[in-house]
C-alpha cells in the first residue's frame, strides 16, 4: 500500500463539477492499493497516518498527530501511485491491484480511519477527479506499508 500524505490547510475533490469531499486543516491522502496488499497493510497504514506527528505544537515543532489536533482527512484513490516508469515512456501499472479488490480495500482503509474518530471525506473511486489543495508547510511524505507491493 502506498500513500502520498500532504499536510493541508484546506483541500477538496470534484467529480463532474460537484464537490464530493472537502476539508479544512488536516491531511490529503492519495491512496494506492497494490495487488499484494492485505488487511495487515490497511491496519498498519491507518495507524501510521492517524499517529504521524506532522503538525506543529506551540513551539513550532512537528510533535502533534492528526489524532492530537482533531483535523480531518481527504482520501483520494490513486492507482497511478503504482506506475512503474523505469522502462520505456509509458507507465506500467501491473503492481496496482485490480479495481474490484482496490475499491474494497480502499473503503476498508477509510473505515479504519473513521473508527479512530477521524472525519474522512473522499473522492469517487475510479472517477476522473479534480483535486485542489493548499499544502501547509509544505509537508509531503510518501508512505509504503511494510508488507505491501
Amino acid at each position: 500500500m502506498r500513500v502520498v500524505l500532504q499536510r493541508v490547510s484546506g483541500a477538496s475533490v470534484r467529480v463532474e463539477g460537484a464537490v464530493t469531499g472537502e476539508i479544512g486543516g488536516g491531511l490529503l491522502l492519495l491512496v494506492g492499493i497494490g495487488h499484494e496488499d492485505s488487511e495487515a497493510d490497511l491496519a498498519w497504514m491507518a495507524d501510521k497516518v492517524a499517529g504521524l506527528r506532522v503538525f506543529e505544537d506551540e513551539e513550532g515543532k512537528m510533535n502533534l498527530s492528526l489524532e492530537d489536533t482533531g483535523g480531518a482527512i481527504l482520501s483520494v484513490s490513486q492507482f497511478t501511485l503504482y506506475g512503474d516508469c523505469r522502462k520505456g515512456r509509458r507507465p506500467n501499472f501491473m503492481a496496482a491491484a485490480r479495481p474490484e479488490k482496490a475499491s474494497e480495500l480502499y473503503d476498508r482503509f477509510n473505515g479504519l480511519l473513521r473508527a479512530k474518530g477521524i472525519r474522512v471525506e473522499t473522492g469517487v473511486f475510479g472517477a476522473m477527479m479534480e483535486v485542489s489543495l493548499v499544502n501547509d508547510g509544505p509537508v509531503t511524505l510518501i508512505l509504503d506499508s511494510p508488507g505491501g507491493s
